[in-house]
């Protein structure tokens, strides 16, 4: 009929204003937008809205910003990465609910929602395993960081699992850029007994590793199978198609928002980390037979089309 409840009213009978503050570490990193979106689709099914302030990956900015938030009619806060490792002090004496999402500490800490990098990476080594490749270099991320180190201790594992010697020559250390992964894969190439494979940590990585073996008059993937990790944009564009795992932002940011929302319904209360599983996304750059490869080209894409299409249909 059109009515539409006062929020204001309703706020004074429950004591909550409905609204959740939304801390980005960078609004435009490529992976806070759809964590974001994940976390406002959220918010929007329980009738909360989010309010979205950048930190400028600066501590000190983000203290100023909880307290701006805190000064504000906010039922609780999230927040989106972090370019620092520490918890937050002022939150846990504001009596407030939070919940970080991607936020990469040291060791697991609560309330916080990461993806599973060990799962994620063994993904990306089984499946090269499995076209039967035992040459499988890995150029890891920066030495310190969360991914880094989960993607790396995944790789060893199942090469460990799977019966396959770790060589050390065939692991380069790169610092999530292109000319990293080019430069990596440019001194595997040169080894006496260069790998069949390489497992990029990160999809910009990976693309150096394409330039580079294309640049040395190899064929991807028949010379060398290249697999990445984020399920960026670049990956279904450059050619040949990049086989990687995704980084399911847009899940972990749903995952935060019910995690919090379940605290405003049942109390504050200390909640193990949360971590969500990605999916591997099979195109041309491995080598794996056509009728293997994924058809859509983004996991992101695929969760907000179904959500907007499920709005569409109730409104209707």
């Amino acid at each position: 009929m059109g009515y539409k409840p006062n929020l204001v009213a309703r706020s004074l009978r429950t004591d909550r204003t409905y609204t959740v503050g939304i801390i980005a570490d960078d609004i435009v990193s490529p992976f806070p937008p759809p964590i974001i979106r994940g976390i406002q689709d959220s918010l929007t099914e329980h009738d909360y809205v989010g309010l979205i302030v950048n930190a400028d990956r600066n501590p000190e900015i983000e203290k100023d910003v909880i307290d701006t938030l805190l000064s504000r009619p906010v039922d609780g806060i999230i927040f989106v990465e972090s370019g620092h490792r520490v918890g937050t002090e002022i939150l846990e004496q504001s009596n407030k609910p939070y919940v970080f999402v991607h936020r990469l500490f040291e060791t697991p800490i609560k309330n916080s929602v990461v993806p599973d990098e060990a799962y994620g990476a063994a993904l990306a080594v089984k499946h090269l395993v499995r076209l039967g490749h035992r040459r499988i270099a890995h150029i890891r991320g920066p030495v310190g960081w969360f991914a880094s180190e989960g993607r790396l201790a995944a790789y060893r594992s199942v090469l460990e699992a799977e019966g396959i010697a770790i060589d050390s020559t065939l692991i380069e250390s790169g610092d999530w850029e292109l000319e990293s992964g080019y430069e990596a894969t440019t001194r595997l190439l040169a080894l006496e007994s260069p790998p069949t494979a390489i497992f990029s940590a990160n999809d910009m990585m990976a693309i150096g590793t394409i330039y580079a073996i294309q640049n040395a008059g190899l064929r991807i993937p028949e010379d060398v199978a290249v697999v990445g990790y984020d399920n960026r944009e670049v990956a279904w564009t450059i050619k040949p198609n990049l086989t990687t795992v995704n980084l399911p932002v847009y899940e972990m940011g749903r995952t935060a928002a019910e995690l919090l929302l379940k605290q405003l319904k049942d109390g504050m209360q200390v909640l193990e980390e949360v971590r969500i599983k990605g999916q591997l996304f099979i195109r041309e750059s491995c080598g794996a037979d056509e009728s293997l490869r994924t058809k859509d080209k983004s996991n992101f894409g695929i969760m907000i089309r179904k959500v907007v299409f499920e709005n569409r249909t109730e409104n209707k």
